[in-house]
């Protein structure tokens, strides 16, 4: 009966039609074709959404981009409530406003100008609702299991580069940030929300490196400054391939938190805007990363949530994660 059911998964597939083409710029090499066949798929699950060709190319890539996922009048919402944030109109509990180095020290003014990004708005449920939109579920559903948490929102507005590169993101992967396991249950959805390619700071990703393990990071040796929490690879090898991803307003990207990737720094007058969640499926473990690569990071954030909140002493990595999880779908087990 069990095999019986996943033929007639499988079947599903095949009668479904062809991925939608990833529009992307290839640099020094270009993302596997998705035409090898595995033994056993280990990064997405089982079910009707995604057909046969997504499955394997994210399989082999750790990446797959959704044309025109989310609508012009849902990101124009995003957009007015980043700005009202901005303005300081509203002020969400618990959500995190970052500034360029390059521009902190300048006096600041309320002002969309003066904010390079904005991090943990689970409780301004506006911005929220990126991580509700069904359409972005019905995605995430696919890495996560149907019990889907939200872990970490962010909307990036990078800014115009002043000369000093520091707008770029250094190469990355996101579970150096995350004490949750098992990492195939975890996901990314980053939309953007205008036109994004190389001249804007697009990002960057080396497919393939999700098959990887964790490496460790720590900040790189920039001249110009280095935006804080801004972790690199120390490692990798700068010759492997790498592909730019083009993409419109409303496209959408889902990648693996082992994925490696970044950004480029932003050579136009315009702020480049996107909005990203990370999803993990709620039967995820926490994990103690003492005596790891992750160490440095915990420590950070422990000691900004415990300024932010007047918890000295009392907090640990995990528990600055548990304060951000929101259930979206499904039901909550073990966060």
């Amino acid at each position: 009966t069990r095999a019986g059911a996943r033929l007639q998964v499988l079947l599903g597939h095949l009668g479904r039609p062809s991925a939608p083409t990833i529009v992307a710029q290839p640099v020094s090499g270009l993302a596997s074709p998705a035409s090898f066949q595995p033994e056993q798929f280990q990064y997405t699950l089982d079910n009707n959404v995604l057909t046969l060709e997504q499955r394997k190319f994210y399989e082999e890539n750790g990446f797959l981009v959704i044309k025109n996922l989310v609508s012009d009048d849902d990101i124009q919402r995003f957009r007015a409530e980043f700005e009202r944030i901005c303005r300081e109109e509203v002020k969400p509990p618990g959500i995190v406003i970052m500034r360029d180095v390059a521009l902190a020290k300048q006096d600041y003014m309320p002002s969309d100008r003066m904010v390079s990004k904005i991090q943990d708005f689970q409780e301004d449920e506006e911005l929220f609702r990126y991580c509700l939109l069904p359409e972005i579920l019905k995605y995430v559903e696919c890495f996560t299991g149907p019990n889907i948490m939200a872990l970490h929102g962010m909307l990036i507005n990078k800014p115009p580069d002043v000369g000093k590169k520091t707008s770029r993101h250094p190469l990355h992967q996101d579970l150096h940030y995350f004490p949750f396991r098992p990492s195939n249950l975890i996901v990314c959805a980053w939309t953007a929300m205008e036109h994004i390619d190389r001249n804007n700071g697009c990002l960057v990703v080396l497919p393939g490196t999700h098959k990887g393990t964790l490496k460790p990071h720590d900040y790189p040796k920039w001249e110009g400054g280095v935006n804080k929490m801004y972790h690199g690879i120390q490692d990798y090898d700068p010759n492997s391939p790498r592909v730019h991803l083009v993409m419109e307003k409303g496209d959408t990207v889902f990648f693996h938190p082992l994925l490696i990737h970044g950004s480029g720094r932003n050579k136009t007058q315009g702020f480049r805007k996107a909005i990203s969640c990370h999803f993990g499926s709620s039967d995820c473990q926490c994990i103690d990363v003492s005596g790891t690569s992750q160490e440095n990071i915990a420590r950070e954030v422990v000691e900004m949530a415990e300024k932010k909140y007047g918890f000295q002493g009392v907090m640990d990595f995990k528990d600055t994660w548990i304060f951000r999880s929101r259930l979206v779908k499904g039901e909550r087990i073990n966060i």
